[in-house]
C-alpha cells in the first residue's frame, strides 16, 4: 500500500526545493500539513501536495497570461 503521507524532505525533493523552503510553505499555510508523533514530525498528505502543484500551475498560467512571465530560474 503506498504511503498516504510524506515527510517534508520528500516534498522538497518532489518540488526540487530545499527543506527550509518546504517548511516555509507549510508555515505560511500555502501547503497544508500535519504534525505527527512524539517529536512532531511534519507530514503532507499526497493529495495536498498534488493540489498545491495544480494551484501553482494555475497561478503560473495566470501570471503568464497577465504578462508577468519574467523568468527567474535560469536552469
Amino acid at each position: 500500500m503506498p504511503a498516504r503521507f510524506v515527510p517534508l524532505a520528500d516534498v522538497a525533493e518532489t518540488l526540487a526545493i530545499s527543506s527550509a523552503q518546504a517548511y516555509a510553505l507549510v508555515r505560511t499555510g500555502e501547503l497544508r500539513a500535519i504534525k505527527v508523533g512524539g517529536r512532531g514530525q511534519w507530514r503532507v498528505e499526497e493529495s495536498e501536495l498534488e493540489d498545491y502543484i495544480q494551484r501553482m500551475y494555475a497561478q503560473t498560467r495566470e501570471s503568464v497570461l497577465a504578462g508577468e512571465d519574467h523568468l527567474t530560474d535560469q536552469a
